[in-house]
């Protein structure tokens, strides 16, 4: 089976995917926007969370579609780099924003009486801000580290970390720079996060039955869609190692999977998980029956 003889399925295939990404993250958005009930610091958090779902799909999507139907495959060596850019900073703000879910978490549950004092809207602003602002700056040095260097065709189907592997002159700088971005923006706040509900579980399982509740129909969403993007962190970084066994093909539908999973699975994660998200969701779809 080859991509080229196949390229109209998979341009619908593709395309509804997308169409579909587009949909349920904005829906989710939008109901957290219009309904006053969810303008607290976690709902804000997930709409953040959605939002750069989109984002990160964006700058994969359009390109994956014009390459399905092109006869060769061909980007620029500063789009690549750039796509580079995006992709990452979106992955590492998928990871900060997480971390800033279970802070509120752990504030609600552990400390509920200073809740209002520590969450005001400064500090969620201030978490916002850093959780795009930092992944955009420490992404941004090793994207240009590497855009000094020539690379030669690329077997991905986007540029993904997969493109360090293609540079005529191995930097150690450019590794050593690699592995404390990872450090930074993804294995110390799964740490931080894996840390927080833990905290959170023992102090729930000390108080009462409506504590657990509560621990449970909030964390557990969180802690899906962390497991979702440790997966897409260990498959980025896997792949790089075995893309050069991997056939064209089974590349294609792998990296599928992978730029899929999350931005579908988080707004039905949240959609179904979150009682507030689902009473409004199920009120909505509601009134679009009567229509």
């Amino acid at each position: 089976m080859k991509v080229e003889k196949y390229r109209y399925v998979y341009f619908v295939i593709i395309f509804t995917i997308y169409a579909l990404v587009i949909f349920s993250n904005s829906t989710i958005v939008y109901l957290i926007v219009i309904h006053q009930s969810l303008h607290e610091p976690m709902y804000i958090f997930i709409a953040a969370l959605l939002i750069n779902s989109i984002f990160c799909s964006t700058t994969i999507y359009p390109k994956l579609l014009f390459d399905v139907l092109s006869e060769k495959q061909i980007i620029s060596h500063t789009m690549c780099h750039f796509q580079y850019f995006l992709f990452y900073t979106s992955g590492g703000s998928q990871f900060l924003l997480l971390a800033a879910m279970a802070y509120d978490r752990y504030v609600s549950i552990c400390k509920p009486l200073k809740y209002p004092v520590i969450m005001k809207k400064t500090t969620i602003s201030v978490f916002l801000v850093l959780a795009w602002l930092v992944p955009a700056c420490q992404v941004a040095g090793s994207s240009s580290l590497s855009a000094t260097r020539r690379i030669f065709t690329l077997k991905g189907n986007f540029c993904s970390n997969s493109l360090n592997k293609l540079l005529c002159v191995t930097s150690n700088e450019l590794s050593i720079y690699g592995v404390i971005v990872l450090l930074n923006l993804g294995l110390l706040p799964m740490l931080f996060i894996l840390f927080t509900y833990t905290k959170i579980i023992i102090i729930a399982f000390q108080s009462c039955g409506d504590v657990r509740r509560k621990a449970v129909q909030t964390c557990l969403p969180h802690l899906l869609v962390l497991m979702n993007c440790s997966v897409l962190i260990t498959y980025d970084v896997v792949i790089v190692k075995l893309e050069s066994d991997f056939p064209k093909t089974a590349r294609f539908v792998m990296t599928l999977q992978i730029i899929t999973y999350n931005p579908l699975c988080n707004p039905i994660i949240y959609g179904l998980k979150m009682k507030e998200i689902s009473k409004h969701l199920k009120s909505k779809k509601g009134n679009w029956n009567i229509l």
